[in-house]
Formats: structure tokens, C-alpha cells, sequence
């Protein structure tokens, strides 16, 4: 029996109750779980038990050195549903001063932020199959920064995304 799809992540965070906030603030995250020092999120409009474990270690905790210095995971990666939600979830990753990046990937569009703790993550939106031109599906060779209202205006705010993968390449 095959894997399907990533169930749930964990982090280890500085401060749980701090973390929860953001996550909630910024992604829409609720809280249906909590135990002194951890905590367990559900993403809106999401089956799964949770989506996110946060354990708290404590403010002394040094920064993650994967990428640089260690292995380690880069990123998670969330998907929304829309390009209006994409759009909203930009200006409150502004608000809370997190996104450091927006990227056309031709096939996704995706913003990149860093929690409290730096961790990163990706929201995105994913080209739905039946809107997967040739010259879209060309576009995937480069990255370009991301012009969100031109990609607005070009499948609309309100066209539902592909769901995990648009298209088998």
C-alpha cells in the first residue's frame, strides 16, 4: 500500500503558546489539543486529526543549522484554495513582518515565511489541471518572483486550485 499524502508535521518551537498564536493569525490554525508545553493545530477546512504538532524546549534553544551547517527539513508547504486566499494569507504574513518570498514556479504560485522561530514555510496555489497550458507547464524550467495580481487577473481570485498535484508529469 502506497503513501498518499503527509498527514501531519511537528516542530520543536522556542514558545508553544507564541508559535500558536502566529500559526493561528497568520494560517488560520485552531487548536484541538493542548497539554502544558505542546500543542496540536487543524487547518481549516482540513480532515486530519491535526496538521501540526508544536513541543516546546525552551527559549535557550539555538537556531536550526539545517541548510547551512546540518541536515534537515527546508520547508513545509501548505496549499489554499484560491488566489483571493492566497492573497490575504500574503498581507497577513506582511502584517506579522514573516514573508520573506514570493515565487511564480509556472505550475504553483507560492509565498515563503518563517515562523517565530525561523522555521520556513510555503503557502501556495496550485494551477488547476484544466488551466495547464503548454506555456504554463513551460514555465515550470525557471522561477520568477511572483506578481500575485497578475496572476489574479489571469485565472481569476476565485478559481479553485489543483489539489496536491494538477497533472501527472
Amino acid at each position: 500500500m502506497p503513501v498518499t499524502r503527509l498527514n501531519h508535521a511537528v516542530l520543536y518551537v522556542r514558545d508553544v503558546d507564541a508559535s500558536v498564536a502566529f500559526y493561528a493569525s497568520t494560517l488560520g490554525f485552531k487548536t484541538v489539543m493542548a497539554f502544558p508545553g505542546a500543542a496540536f493545530l487543524q487547518a481549516n477546512g482540513s480532515n486530519n486529526d491535526h496538521d501540526l504538532g508544536l513541543f516546546q524546549i525552551g527559549a535557550q534553544a539555538g537556531d536550526s543549522g539545517a541548510g547551512r551547517t546540518t541536515v534537515g527539513l527546508y520547508h513545509l508547504a501548505w496549499e489554499v484554495d484560491t488566489l483571493d486566499e492566497l492573497a490575504a494569507t500574503r498581507q497577513r504574513l506582511v502584517d506579522a513582518g514573516a514573508l520573506v518570498g514570493a515565487t511564480d514556479h509556472g505550475t504553483t504560485k507560492a509565498l515563503y515565511a518563517q515562523d517565530p522561530d525561523g522555521i520556513e514555510f510555503e503557502v501556495s496555489w496550485l494551477v488547476p489541471a484544466d488551466r495547464l497550458t503548454q506555456e504554463v507547464l513551460d514555465s515550470r524550467k525557471a522561477t520568477s518572483p511572483l506578481n500575485l495580481e497578475a496572476e489574479i487577473a489571469r485565472f481569476g481570485g476565485q478559481t479553485l486550485g489543483g489539489i496536491g498535484i494538477s497533472i501527472n508529469v
